[in-house]
Formats: C-alpha cells, structure tokens, sequence
C-alpha cells in the first residue's frame, strides 16, 4: 500500500475510521494481517487513481480503485460508496485527498472456478 501511495498520484483515498474497523466480524484484522495478498487487495479498494474532491465525487456514479474493481458511488442522500457513508470529504494530502468513511470497503470475491 504504502509503494501504491508513493506512486505518481495524486491519489483519492476512501479511509475507514477506527470505528468502521470495529465493525467487523471478530478476528477479521488479525486474519488480514496473516494474508498480504488479501490485505493488499482490500488497501487497493479503497484507493482511486486522481484526485477526486467531493464536488467531484457527488457527479460520479462509479469510480475503478486502484485494485482493479468498481465501487459504487450515491450522492442521493448524503455521499455513499458502495455501502459506507463519507462522513469526512476533502482532507487534503501531499498526494491527493482523503475521505474518510464509516464502513470498511470489502471487494466482491471472485467466484470459484468449476471444473
């Protein structure tokens, strides 16, 4: 995560809060820390190529992260992406910007492969 933010940027980062980690099933950031590759590809979730602010944000429907999948973004209510709400918009960065969010952002798992 940290090599991705050092990159070229800028970069818009969705960053959950302590209470968003809190959220999750027991034993989940533990488990995570044992698995880089996973931990890796939920970081990257979150992350998105430029510098999205949230005038900007409130006209997109999706946004590609810098993991490789979609996330969904309403501004009908509020700003949500997938189904964490923005509760912090534009904090600036040396890089980017940072919105901070309530939910940690979870990618779809790929459907195993049938034989």
């Amino acid at each position: 995560m940290v090599d991705t933010l050092k990159g070229v940027g800028p970069f818009t980062v969705f960053a959950p809060t302590d209470e968003a980690f809190a959220k999750l099933p027991a034993g989940t950031v533990d488990a995570l820390l044992k698995d880089i590759p996973k931990l890796t590809k939920i970081l990257t979730y979150h992350v998105v190529s430029g510098k999205v602010m949230a005038a900007d944000v409130v006209k997109l429907k999706s946004a590609t992260t810098v993991e490789g999948s979609d996330v969904k973004i309403d501004a009908s209510n509020g700003v949500k992406v997938n189904d964490s709400k923005v509760v912090t918009p534009d904090i600036a960065a040396d890089n980017g910007v940072i919105h901070i969010i309530d939910t940690v952002l979870l990618p779809l798992e790929a459907p195993a492969m049938s034989r």
